[in-house]
């Protein structure tokens, strides 16, 4: 085994860096196979780490390879299975239950003990050692091993120390002297031991010799003693000398202290005192501006601004500890505060005057920009008053109260003066837009008082909706025929040779004209105040405290600018934006009605004019939310297009409810229904109005929706007509709208051209079979008995057999149709298909070709039966397919 266990330690643990303690020869419990060793070892570099390995011998050679290694602090239990008796068996409960079986009961007992001392010694870790005598727990095993275990070697290696240089330089002098004692270590051990018995005696000698020596040495040591006495005595006497001087230096000492000190306090002194004179001293040129100061002159303002600068640097100066109860610092932050109050009056006082000085001087200027539609600019007048804003900045950070009274005060004069200004421009807008009447009444667009405008635009309104000659609103829909519509519109107008049709396209282009130069007036308006108050009032540096809600925005009156203070500091009640917002809201608060009255008007002139709306505001509400999607603008024109697309949903609905209502005449064919010319007209003018528009969806939607209730009320009134057959009204107006569908190119209704087409194809062929009939009734009747008799299982050539199907019947019925007949009954049909169709179509011809395919397909089946039935009989037709061709085309010609 110790041959073993050194050829392990050799090939497998020293290249590892490990001491092998401990080795057991093992195999598994229960299976016969090879055996194994279990070692257990240690590391020699710390810290050290105790594993259990197995090794085992390879099967290609007779060298051993490591196969498993578990580390012992994984070990929780030891079992040897019996205390008492003798068992080489016993377990080992890592992560599982290893069961080995050992070559004998002295090697597992010695395996187990080193595990228990590694355990002890290294680990101090709870294992439990099962089954196991405690006398292998306690004692030591003498062996190799297990002293090896107790840590001997490692202690040794610990006690051991090198020989310094000087050591080893005296041991090579001792063994060249001695070139022996390596061969003969007793003869050299001989020889130190007479060499030192020789050195020893040397030392006694030299001892002894020496006594004289220490004689003489102690004589002169008290001699030494008493130079020293005489020494000590002099330095007393130096010492008392030397007392009074030192008290002397001492005063001097604390004499320069105190001047020091004093000069340290004056320099200090007079640093404060130029502190406060540098900061808290406000020049006499700024005292006579914040008192006297000319606020309307461009130089007098630019002295305020200074003055007023140069005060709040006065005022917020940060004093030292101590400073504040200066007398005269006191006096100082008084004058300060009773200078800014006063200035912060004046100035208010001063801004005020402007204020109702704009409201009221700019009233003279509308009279103006009554005429014309446009809203008067107020860029001179903030470009007088941003001369301010620095001040009102100044006015913002000292004294918020009155800021806050120059704000409300400011809104309080625009909104009276936006008032007036928009309504104004509001109203000349309307009269635009309805300067023409049904009876081609032009409305006169000269200066005139408020109230004057205001009650002839009343008087507009109240006019029954009739307010121009637009009869071609889909909420006009009539039964009328297009054509009766046109002359009846057109004798309404004073307008010389325009049609109805033109003066409706010139009427919405004026509104688009109109209503386009009202957006397009409004928004450099909102843009250019919200820009000055930005800037006046200085929002964008303000930091907001807390926020507010949209009922407290939208209720701008005056308690909303209302904060409360904390420590002398103002906190707002909504952030800066929506501060801006606010008095956006309040100055402007006449804008989204009056937009609101506007659409109102457009859509109560012409339903169509919901069109132009949603596209322009459509268009203004995207630029603005690109611009600032929170600002007043943004919001007041989203709120707008809210009602502008509801106005067109209504008209969507309006004209599909009027299409379910619609009625026809009983006495008169009912030709191209209206509302179908009317989709046709809203489609095409609504394609030219959405080309390129952002809300293109919402057309789509309209569209599909339209169309479908169009095919609905069409199949309704075509089951309604008494007058015209069911087929011509479905296949005139299905056709009617694929070709208005195919013209206009609608990408989503392309499902409802196909089935527009669809259903022209379907009721025309309905039409054509229904109309035509049996023009040759009896020789129909005929054929038909024929048929029967083939059906019936008789040879078709058998038929002409038949008593009442024999050659000469054939030749009698035959003989009723000459060819005078058939063209007769053929210009019949003509007549008939003429009075059915109408001329807006223009599908007669359609028709007419169509039966004519019908005819011949019904000649060229009788000709067939008559080949079949009756072969060898030379019967034939009394006319031919070319006659019915000329027949058809003379017919045609005639008419």
């Amino acid at each position: 085994m110790t041959a073993i266990k050194h050829a392990l330690q050799r090939d497998i643990f020293t290249p590892n860096d490990e001491r092998l303690l401990s080795i057991v020869n093992v195999c598994k419990a229960g299976k016969k196979k090879r055996n194994c060793f279990l070692c257990a070892t240690v590391t020699t570099e710390r810290p050290v780490q105790v594993n259990v390995v197995k090794v085992k011998k390879s099967d290609k050679g007779d060298f051993y390879k490591r196969q498993t290694a578990w580390g012992l602090r994984d070990l929780a239990v030891v079992d040897a299975k019996d205390a008492v008796k003798e068992n080489p068996e016993f377990d080992l409960h890592f992560d599982k239950v290893y069961k080995w079986v050992a070559s004998s009961t002295v090697e597992k007992n010695t395996f187990i003990s080193c595990i228990w001392k590694l355990n002890q010694r290294y680990l101090r870790k709870k294992i439990d050692f099962i089954n196991v005598s405690s006398q292998l727990l306690e004692e030591s095993v003498p062996s190799g091993e297990n002293q090896s275990v107790t840590g001997g070697d490692e202690e040794s290696v610990d006690e051991y120390q090198e020989l310094n240089a000087r050591e080893e330089q005296d041991i090579e002098i001792m063994m060249e002297g001695c070139e022996y004692a390596i061969s003969n270590a007793e003869a050299f051990a001989e020889k130190l031991s007479r060499e030192l018995q020789v050195l020893d005696g040397a030392n006694i000698q030299s001892i002894m010799a020496s006594e004289k020596q220490v004689n003489i040495l102690m004589k002169l040591l008290d001699e030494a003693l008493k130079e020293v006495d005489q020494i000590e005595l002099k330095l007393s006497s130096y010492e008392e000398m030397l007392q009074s001087v030192k008290e002397q230096m001492d005063q001097i000492s604390e004499s320069n202290h105190l001047i020091h000190l004093s000069n340290t306090n004056n320099v200090k002194l007079l640093s404060e005192i130029e502190f406060l004179v540098n900061h808290m001293d406000l020049a006499k040129g700024h005292i006579k501006a914040l008192q006297e100061g000319d606020l309307t002159s461009s130089r007098g303002i630019e002295a305020c601004t200074n003055a007023a600068d140069a005060l709040l640097q006065c005022m917020n100066v940060a004093l030292r500890p101590g400073h504040d109860m200066l007398h005269a610092v006191k006096q100082q932050q008084q004058r300060f505060s009773d200078l800014r109050e006063q200035f912060a009056r004046r100035l208010a006082s001063h801004l005020n005057s402007v204020f109702v000085h704009q409201g009221h001087d700019q009233s003279s200027t509308l009279a103006q920009h009554s005429v014309e539609l446009t809203l008067p600019n107020h860029h001179p007048f903030h470009r007088d008053l941003l001369r301010y804003a620095k001040l009102m900045e100044w006015l913002k950070n000292t004294d918020y109260g009155k800021y806050e009274g120059l704000t409300k005060n400011y809104m309080d004069y625009l909104s009276r003066l936006y008032e007036r200004e928009i309504k104004d421009f509001f109203e000349v807008a309307k009269i635009k837009m309805t300067g023409t009447t049904r009876e081609g009444k032009k409305f006169a667009t000269l200066p005139r008082k408020e109230s004057a405008v205001k009650q002839e635009t009343e008087s507009l309104h109240g006019s029954s909706g009739k307010l121009t000659g637009s009869t071609s609103s889909l909420n006009k829909l009539s039964v009328q025929s297009s054509g009766s519509r046109r002359s009846q519109s057109s004798s309404l107008l004073d307008m010389g040779n325009m049609s109805a049709s033109d003066l409706d396209v010139a009427d919405r282009t004026k509104f688009d004209k109109i209503f386009e130069q009202v957006l397009s007036e409004l928004e450099p308006l909102c843009l250019a105040e919200q820009d000055f108050i930005s800037k006046f009032f200085k929002l964008q540096q303000h930091q907001s405290i807390s926020g507010t809600t949209t009922n407290e925005a939208e209720e701008m009156d005056g308690g909303t600018l209302s904060r409360s203070y904390t420590s002398g500091v103002p906190q707002t009640i909504s952030s800066e934006k929506d501060m801006i917002r606010q008095m956006m809201t309040k100055i402007f608060r006449c804008i989204e009605p009056e937009l609101n009255n506007l659409i109102a008007l457009g859509d109560k002139i012409d339903s169509f004019n919901s069109l132009y709306m949603l596209v322009k505001m459509s268009h203004h509400v995207w630029t603005a939310q690109n611009v600032d999607p929170a600002s007043f603008l943004s919001t007041t024109l989203g709120n707008v297009l809210v009602t502008v697309k509801r106005n067109f949903d209504k008209c969507i609905s309006n004209q599909m409810k009027q299409m379910d209502e619609v009625k026809i005449s009983k006495k008169s064919k009912v030709g191209i229904l209206p509302f179908v010319a009317e989709f046709e007209e809203f489609a095409a003018l609504a394609e030219s109005i959405f080309k390129n528009a952002e809300r293109r969806g919402d057309l789509d939607k309209a569209y599909t929706k339209l169309i479908r209730a169009v095919f609905v009320s069409v199949e309704k009134v075509a089951n309604e007509s008494q007058k015209t057959p069911r087929d011509v009204v479905m296949m005139e107006n299905f056709h009617h709208i694929f070709a208005t569908l195919s013209r206009l190119k609608i990408s989503c209704l392309e499902a409802e051209k196909k089935e527009a087409k669809q259903k022209y194809t379907d009721h025309l062929q309905s039409y054509v079979i229904y109309s035509l009939g049996q023009p040759l009734e009896k020789l129909n009747h005929f054929f038909e008995g024929v048929e029967a008799r083939v059906a019936q299982g008789i040879r078709e050539e058998e038929v002409s057999y038949q008593l009442a199907f024999n050659k000469q019947e054939l030749r009698k019925v035959i003989k009723e149709y000459p060819g005078k007949e058939v063209k007769k009954g053929l210009d019949n049909l003509y007549k008939k298909v003429d009075k059915h169709l109408c001329e807006e179509e223009n599908l007669l011809q359609v028709v007419w070709h169509s039966m004519q395919d019908e005819f011949i397909r019904q000649y060229k089946h009788f000709e067939g039966l008559i080949a079949r039935c009756y072969p060898g009989s030379g019967i034939t037709m009394e006319f031919t397919i070319q006659d019915i061709l000329d027949y058809c085309s003379s017919i045609a010609q005639s008419h």
